[in-house]
């Protein structure tokens, strides 16, 4: 989706800010002693008091029943699609979590997702955030008009391939959105081997395109338990993961994090 009008650019901000405002109420509620069923009514009714609604929640694919969850809880070994039935014992000091929402806002959506660690993380759990977070600015700082969409995964694989030597998921990646939660461009985090692997790879960032993008990262290897449409999706070998995504506007002269204030939530919560 391509905004050429300030009203439509403006529908964007207001729906982003109200995904940086669930997370930041849900920065001060998370912690030990948390369920994830807990934690999914706690979005919803903080999403109804923003007067927004989840957009995930009975979100269909084909051969898949509905997505159960107001929001994506992904816990340690799961990378995305994470629901609030996967995990029924309260959340424990160590644990890690991503947390995907997806708000529809006036008939905008804003999608973005953060990793929180409960209490305290390992050392290799705290640099993993630390890689993830960063992989995600350097991957923004990518996305210039003009330039193709594999400049992106340029910077983010070598972020966290070549110099961290975590490994990215391969089939997942960020995507367009707008008034619907999916569209074109696919933005995969790794550079393509083939042409046929990612087609839209030399696209160019446009002006007014409107983009989620979303590094996944896991302590292992990237191979993952199911299908990448499926929920939830598990590394194979359980390795810890995170996720990081971020709504990102390409404007004439760059781009603008419609997300950014999340660079501010904590990585450690509870």
């Amino acid at each position: 989706m391509i905004l050429k009008r300030a009203s439509q650019i403006s529908g964007a901000r207001k729906a982003a800010e109200q995904v940086c405002k669930v997370h930041e109420s849900l920065a001060e509620y998370l912690g030990a002693d948390r369920t994830l069923a807990e934690i999914d009514t706690f979005v919803g009714k903080t999403l109804q008091s923003l007067q927004s609604k989840s957009c995930f929640l009975r979100y269909r694919i084909p051969g898949q029943r509905p997505f159960p969850s107001h929001s994506c809880l992904s816990l340690n070994d799961c990378v995305v699609h994470g629901t609030h039935l996967d995990v029924e014992r309260p959340l424990a000091e160590g644990d890690v979590l991503s947390v995907d929402i997806g708000v529809l806002h006036k008939g905008w959506i804003g999608d973005a997702a953060w990793t929180y660690g409960i209490v305290d993380v390992s050392d290799q759990a705290r640099r993993l955030m630390t890689v993830g977070i960063d992989s995600l600015r350097r991957g923004v700082d990518a996305m210039l008009p003009g330039r193709p969409l594999i400049d992106w995964a340029r910077a983010v694989q070598t972020c966290v391939e070549e110099e961290a030597g975590f490994s990215l998921i391969r089939g997942l990646g960020g995507h367009g959105y707008g008034t619907s939660l999916h569209t074109p461009p696919f933005v995969s985090n790794v550079v393509p081997k083939t042409p046929n692997e990612w087609p839209d790879a030399f696209r160019v960032f446009e002006p007014g395109m409107l983009l989620a993008v979303e590094p996944m990262l896991a302590a292992g290897n990237h191979e993952v338990t199911s299908d990448t449409l499926a929920w939830p999706i598990r590394t194979v070998d359980g390795s810890l993961t995170v996720h990081y995504e971020a709504d990102v506007l390409i404007t004439e002269d760059g781009h603008e994090n419609l997300t950014a204030e999340m660079f501010k939530l904590p990585d450690l919560v509870g």
